[in-house]
Formats: C-alpha cells, structure tokens, sequence
C-alpha cells in the first residue's frame, strides 16, 4: 500500500497538520520531566523566564524529530491503524513540506535554546533529536528488536537539559534521572506493542513483542521495571531527596513491578493497556514528588 498522493487541504488543515507532525502529546510527557529536573538543580524554583525558555526550545526540538520520524515512516503509516491517519498518509501536506517544517523547527530549536538558556543546553537538545532519527528511525526500528531499547536514550535527554540550562554542565543526579527514564521506556512502550501487534507485523516492524511474543516480552517488563524501581531508590541519596520523595518512589515502584507482573501472567492487551496508562501516570507522578520534595525542603 502507497502513501496518499496529496489533496488540496485548507490553510486550517495543513496548520493541523503542521501541529500533528511534532505529536505534542508524546512532547508533553517529556516535558513533565524537565521542570521538576531543574528545581533540584536550582535547589529551589529557577526563574520563570528561563522555564519558559527551556519548555520552548524542548518542545521545539522533540516536535521537530517528531516530525522527522513521520517523514521518514511515511511508507509504513498507512500498513498501521494507529498511524493510518496521520498528515503524511491522508495528503494533507506533502513529503517536502512536512522534512521543511521539520528542519526549520530544529533549527529554530538550536537558536532558541543557544541564545536564551546556554550553548549546552542547544547541544543536547539537537543530539538527541539526531539520535532518534539516525540511530532509532533509520536504523534500529525496522532491523532490530532492541530499536526501542536504544532509541529509548532520546527521550530521557530532557532531563539532561533541564539540568544543564540551571547548571550549564552535567553532574550524577541528571545522569540517574536519564538512567531512570532510560529503563521505563521499554515497558512502557512494548506494552503499547503488545496492543497493537498486528499492525507492527504489517508494517514488518520487529518490536520484541511480535518476534519473540508476549510471554517473553513480559518477563522482560518486570525485568525492567524492576531496574526502573531500584533506578528511582538510587536518585534519593545521590540527589539528596527527602523522605515525601522516596516514600513516593516506593510506593510508585511497587504499583508499576506488580502490572508488569499482570502483564507477565495474563498475557492480555488489556493487561498491557492498564500497564501503559500507569506508565505515563508513573512518570508524572514521581518527576512531581521529586519537584514537591525539593521544594518542601528548600522552604519555598
């Protein structure tokens, strides 16, 4: 099946189109974990300003490889029901327009960041965007069953940069939250896959779950919700948290083991769906104790 030749859309559609290519849905999660990283960078609350600057510049730069992702999976979208209506496959905007849109927000991203936060900060921004779409998109998504294990690295960059725009270097705490994020993401994305394992297999994308099945997939989940757990004890005393962040991280931990678990013993897409949606609650969660916990002890 070929993509959509291009129609004729309206100025409102290709803006939309515009807007669905950066998928801010999947931006916002990773932004949730850039703020809390910076006020325990700061040890208190960092300027509003530089917040803002920073949330700009990363929505910026993960929107445009977002975009890069759908130029370059133009051929396999329309194979998929998830991905069967998106700007590329229904002819709302055209290849060039959307790898233009792409660039120029990356670029921007670049500019943005460099001159309103810091030079490191732009770095690690375009790094990781040139990782997702080099090493994870054109590489290891349609060649190995490791493509999200690796590529996975793209998405825990935010919180190197929430630390670097207060710090402007790197230091332990950012590189265990990194792990931390590092760790969650395949559990949270092959549950995901479980779900939608047909459409992976039409598209003759080898995610874990539909080469070696979901038996193997969940034991691996717990495996690595396990690392995630221990992760997440690990940042207490390198961070310095307090004790509302580990009783959190505890409890939080605990809940995401035992739905691997289910998903491990049941095998179901509904148990990899309830997995799923804890996952990105998981996440908020705990990125929001850690920002509550550093500012209860900071007294602000």
């Amino acid at each position: 099946m070929g993509v959509t030749s291009l129609r004729k859309a309206s100025i409102g559609e290709k803006v939309k189109g515009f807007i669905t290519l950066m998928k801010l849905r999947v931006v916002e999660l990773l932004l949730v974990t850039t703020v809390p990283t910076m006020i325990v960078a700061e040890e208190g609350l960092p300027s509003i300003l530089l917040i803002l600057a920073t949330l700009l510049g990363g929505t910026l730069s993960a929107g445009g490889a977002n975009a890069i992702n759908m130029y370059i999976d133009r051929d396999i979208d329309p194979l998929m029901e998830r991905t069967k209506n998106r700007p590329l496959v229904t002819g709302v905007l055209s290849p060039s327009e959307a790898l233009t849109f792409a660039i120029s927000i990356e670029a921007l991203a670049f500019l943005w960041l460099w001159l309103t936060v810091n030079l490191l900060s732009a770095f690690l921004a375009v790094g990781a965007c040139l990782f997702y779409v080099f090493i994870y998109s054109l590489w290891l998504k349609r060649t190995s069953t490791s493509n999200i294990v690796i590529g996975g690295a793209a998405g825990a960059a935010p919180v190197l940069i929430g630390w670097t725009a207060v710090e402007n270097s790197l230091d332990w705490p950012p590189f265990i939250l990194f792990a931390l994020i590092f760790l969650w993401t395949p559990p949270h994305f092959w549950a995901l896959a479980i779900r939608y394992r047909k459409d992976y297999h039409s598209a003759k994308i080898p995610m874990l779950p539909v080469i070696a099945g979901p038996e193997f997939t969940g034991t691996k989940m717990v495996l690595y919700s396990l690392e995630v757990w221990a992760t997440s004890i690990i940042f207490a005393p390198v961070a310095g948290m307090g004790a509302i962040y580990l009783c959190g991280a505890l409890i939080l931990g605990a809940a995401f083991v035992y739905l691997s678990l289910q998903v491990r013993r049941y095998q179901t897409e509904q148990s990899a769906m309830r997995l799923f949606g804890f996952s990105i609650t998981y996440l908020t969660l705990l990125f929001l104790i850690i920002a509550v916990d550093e500012l209860v002890r900071s007294g602000f």
